[in-house]
């Protein structure tokens, strides 16, 4: 009778093995919550395959604005964080957070306009000049309205050209609530201005009544920066697994693979971790 409990109880834990083991194996992964440019440019799909085939570690994109990508790392719910609002990532670091930010890439934002551009702007430098433009003007403007970095960026232009649409709320000013690629769609069937990523409109498909009226302008600089969620506050957090994610996108195979990803030759996305931006 013993020997027969003592093969139950070997068959048993025999099972248990088996039911257990893929689940350990499901459990490498991270989930990283990032802005919706580097999903919608289709940078992640590019880089996140060789990561994954380098270190066996799955990466689930979690795209928001940047606020709100920033507010899933402050509730634990991602292991790491990977925006562009300095600022803001410098904050949340300080604010205990997130360990340490890393930079990673930058490119630039782009004023989109109507080809029609009844505010004159197009072929600009001065992105200052052109808001002030489509302000008297009137023209219809799109905003994200969504707390993310593009529109972080947005409201500081407006407020170095001296004007806040976002508190007066004009009637040609619209604020959606959405990302990237959702404003774009609206400003094309409005015919509206609208600030992006360069990234974005590079791999948005219907450009035919938008084109880049304002471009070059040092204000326009967009730097993207990546960072561990503290495991301190939140135990979780798969600490091990989000800092090789980190080491590897700073590394210079993974700051190659960056620079590599192109659509129809144009380059989105210029690696700098190396610059302390």
């Amino acid at each position: 009778m013993r020997i027969r409990h003592l093969a139950f109880a070997i068959a048993a834990l025999a099972t248990a093995g088996l039911t257990t083991a893929p689940v350990a194996a499901q459990d490498k992964s991270i989930v990283v919550s990032s802005t919706t440019s580097t999903q919608d440019s289709g940078l992640f799909g590019y880089i996140l395959p060789m990561f994954k085939e380098k270190t066996g570690i799955d990466v689930k994109v979690v795209a928001q604005g940047t606020g709100q990508a920033l507010d899933t790392g402050r509730r634990g719910d991602a292991d790491v964080v990977f925006v562009h609002a300095k600022a803001q990532e410098e904050k949340f670091v300080a604010e205990g957070h997130g360990v340490k930010r890393y930079p990673v890439m930058y490119n630039d934002f782009v004023l989109i306009g109507p080809k029609s551009d009844p505010a004159k702007v197009k072929g600009g430098k001065d992105i200052i000049a052109a808001l002030k433009a489509i302000y008297e003007a009137g023209a219809p403007f799109v905003s994200r309205g969504d707390r993310s970095g593009t529109h972080s960026a947005e409201l500081r232009l407006w407020k170095e050209a001296g004007l806040d649409p976002a508190g007066s709320k004009p009637s040609w000013y619209r604020e959606i609530g959405q990302g990237m690629g959702a404003a774009l769609n609206t400003a094309s069937a409005m015919g509206a201005y609208v600030l992006a990523d360069r990234g974005t409109w590079i791999s948005f498909k219907n450009k035919e009544q938008l084109e880049i009226a304002v471009e070059g302008d040092k204000r326009l600089f967009n730097q993207y920066g990546i960072i561990l969620v503290n495991p301190e506050k939140h135990p979780h957090v798969k600490k091990e697994y989000g800092q090789q994610f980190i080491d590897w996108v700073i590394s210079d195979e993974g700051q190659k693979a960056i620079a590599e990803y192109k659509i129809e030759g144009q380059q989105l996305f210029f690696p700098n971790a190396n610059s302390g931006s």
